[in-house]
């Protein structure tokens, strides 16, 4: 299940997360965002549980796409313990896209 977040729920669902949290910078009008939507989608189910998925619409939370230097979209980041561990940007096949993520989080786990 992917989570909408936004401005107010931001510091809670992402950066206090117990779980790992992969953000999809995104707005409507961008069509490679679209692309990617049901990759993001099947990728929230298949991690339910040990990684939790969120939607940011860069156009109605400005400060945090500023503060994230997002320049691009789609730009996905992946959060643990409050810090970004990964950035992707574009849009990715699913399968280079689990992998980078995957990546990420066996990275993140060998430095425990």
């Amino acid at each position: 299940m992917e989570i909408t977040l936004t401005e107010k729920n931001f510091q809670k669902e992402v950066l206090e997360s117990d779980i790992p949290v992969l953000v999809d910078f995104w707005a409507e009008w961008c069509a490679p965002c679209r692309m990617i939507a049901p990759v993001i989608e099947e990728i929230a189910q298949e991690y339910s549980g040990r990684l939790k998925v969120g939607k940011l619409n860069v156009d109605e939370n400005q400060n945090l796409a500023a503060k994230y230097s997002i320049r691009s979209i789609p730009t996905l980041l992946i959060f643990k313990e409050g810090k970004v561990i990964e950035q992707i940007i574009g849009a990715l096949p699913k399968k280079a896209l689990k992998s980078k993520i995957a990546t990420a989080l066996a990275r993140e786990e060998g430095e425990k």
